[in-house]
């Protein structure tokens, strides 16, 4: 039997399935289907004309728009109809024709995404991504499973993300751009096969970083990425002199973490 809130408004037009749960003050609006492992907390609202499905979460105040499809099966082709579950946080919005997929047992069985996220028209989620606090995709982009995204990143409009790969906190990707593999915090890539142009100077002020701080930040990009030797290998020999700049801890520590994947750099076949 569904759980549906007395101050929740639904279209008579909509279904609810058995078992949803419908919070406090939530509004569905006509031809939306919400499934029946679907909760949907206080305040959401279903625009009209989309669906909810899945083991989904959805946090309270998020807004879904129409011709949206919310926790769908995944996409892989190891997909077996396991126990999976997609949970959103907090003031999400998704707009129209965005796609979210639940994850996988192989890839931790979570597909997850922060608070306070913009989908703007047509982006995708696949199955087992992670996704922190205040990002925005914009249309068309496209995440392959298993990605992780860092708070406050920006993909622009039509980029493509590579599975497995990592884009680190506040990193902005251009439009149309093609991440093979992992962007640094705070880098900005561009282009088609991605290159690493530098630092997202404009979000890292935007962000209340000191100027000082960009220029130890930048200072250590050059020592990674100028230098000879491999990108994890500088990394790692700098790191000492940055354990007070956190920032450029954040840049290194990401470098030198395991990955299935190369770092973006500025050179084409340097990793």
């Amino acid at each position: 039997m569904s759980t549906v809130a007395s101050s929740a408004i639904i279209h008579p037009l909509s279904v609810i399935e058995e078992g949803a749960v419908i919070g406090e003050d939530v509004k569905i609006g006509p031809f939306c289907r919400i499934g029946g492992r679907v909760t949907l907390h206080e305040g959401v609202q279903v625009i009209s004309n989309a669906v909810v499905d899945g083991f989904t979460e959805v946090g309270r105040d998020c807004h879904i728009y129409p011709m949206a499809v919310i926790g769908g099966v995944s996409q892989s082709l190891h997909e077996a109809g396991e126990d999976s579950k997609l949970v959103i946080g907090e003031r999400c919005t998704m707009r129209e024709g965005v796609t979210m997929n639940t994850g996988t047992v192989g890839g931790g069985g979570i597909t997850s995404i922060g608070n306070d996220c913009l989908f703007l028209a047509n982006s995708h989620v696949a199955h087992d991504c992670r996704l922190g606090n205040n990002i925005i995709l914009s249309n068309n982009v496209m995440l392959a499973g298993h990605v992780i995204v860092g708070d406050r990143a920006i993909l622009s409009g039509g980029c493509a993300v590579h599975q497995f790969a990592r884009i680190g906190r506040q990193a902005f990707v251009g439009g149309l751009s093609a991440v093979n593999y992992d962007v640094i915090p705070y880098g900005m890539l561009n282009g088609n096969p991605g290159i690493l142009g530098g630092l997202n100077v404009i979000g890292m002020s935007r962000a209340g970083i000191e100027r000082a701080v960009i220029h130890q930040v930048r200072r250590a990009f050059k020592q990674i990425f100028d230098a000879e030797g491999s990108v994890r290998a500088n990394a790692a020999a700098i790191r000492d002199e940055y354990l007070d700049c956190p920032e450029a801890l954040e840049v290194i520590d990401f470098i030198c973490a395991e990955s299935d994947r190369a770092i973006s750099s500025p050179y084409r076949g340097k990793a």
